[in-house]
Formats: structure tokens, sequence, C-alpha cells
């Protein structure tokens, strides 16, 4: 899928999560998919989100950003794209948390969109794009390995009773439609100085 085409899918879904949760509240598969995923719960699964839980945290992931521009050329050429999204992704969820003011499953504090969430999808929503010009198997396995960590971030979010099902996905919606926009940036940037070159 283009970046194009990510951005208008993750940020139709956002948008349409984000109404549903404004209008509706719980929207009603939250609970029981919530209530599904704790059911999951046992000590040894608990123990595995708490420490996949860590790859969504704002504090692993802005240093982590330094990993792309040392592992990928493009990054470092339009080092100022990659490093405006992961200080982009907690500033947009943090002010959208207060514009729908929905409080998380369990305590006051705001929950929609999740942090962890909005994180993981960001960062690795932006190595697959990164990941485009590395041979087909290791872009193929890379990019299976985002999206698996995007996806267990999100699971852990629910797991851990920190968010509802919904917060998640809107998390993972939001923080896609943000790599995909750096993609688009980076990609529009790169278009104008092979024209100025050639001009």
């Amino acid at each position: 899928m283009t970046a194009r085409r990510t951005l208008a899918v993750a940020g139709a879904s956002f948008v349409a999560l984000t109404l549903v949760v404004t209008l509706a509240g719980t929207p009603p598969g939250d609970a029981p998919v919530r209530d599904a995923l704790l059911a999951l719960a046992a000590p040894p699964v608990l123990a595995a989100m708490h420490a996949i839980n860590v790859a969504g945290s704002w504090r692993l992931l802005l240093p982590a950003t330094l990993l792309l521009l040392v592992a990928f050329a493009e990054a470092r050429r339009r080092w100022w794209v990659w490093v405006g999204l992961m200080v982009t992704a907690p500033l947009a969820e943090g002010a959208l948390k207060w514009v729908v003011g929905r409080p998380r499953p369990e305590g006051v504090s705001l929950g929609f969109p999740s942090g962890h969430a909005t994180a993981a999808a960001a960062f690795f929503g932006a190595v697959i794009y990164l990941a485009a010009p590395l041979p087909p198997r290791a872009r193929w396995l890379l990019r299976a390995l985002a999206v698996a960590v995007v996806a267990l971030v999100a699971l852990a979010r629910v797991m851990l009773r920190a968010h509802w099902p919904s917060d998640a996905l809107a998390g993972v919606a939001l923080g896609l439609a943000l790599a995909s926009a750096a993609a688009l940036l980076s990609s529009s940037s790169a278009g104008r100085a092979r024209a100025r070159r050639g001009s």
C-alpha cells in the first residue's frame, strides 16, 4: 500500500473512531473485546505484555530514532522529517486526548488515543517506509516485524488495563497516518532536490 493510500485509510479510520467515541462514549464492541482480551491475561501473558509495552514508550522510541538515522541513508538525508515525526506524534496524541476527553476504562486520566500505540505506529511505520530500498527478503522480514510490534503494543495496552480497544486502534491509526505523511513529505522533498539538480 502506498504512503498516500495508507494516509487516507489511517486518517479516515482515526476520524471515524474519534466521531464514534465522541458521539457514543464507549462503542458497542469495546467492552466485550476488552473482556475477551482480559480473560487471556494469565501471568505469563501479562509478563510478555509488560515487556512488549516498552516498544511503545516515548522514552525508548525518541532516542531509538537515532538508530533510524544510522541504519537508513534516506533518514539521514532528510533527518528533519523523521525526527519531526517522532516529536509531532506525542504532541498530536496529547492534544487529541484533551480534545476528545475520554477517560480510561480504569481511572480518570484521559485515554483516547493511546500514546503507546501512537508512538509504536509512528516509529515502526517509519521503519516500514524506510525499509523500501532493502533487498526483498530483508525488507519483508523487517516490515513483518514492524507490523507485529505495533499490533502487540496495541494488544498490550488493552491487556494491561490501560486502554479501551478503540483507544489502541485510534493510536495505531494516528501513528500510521503521521508516518505516512512523513514518508510523503520526505518523498516530495527528495523530488524537489532532484529537480533542482536537474535544472
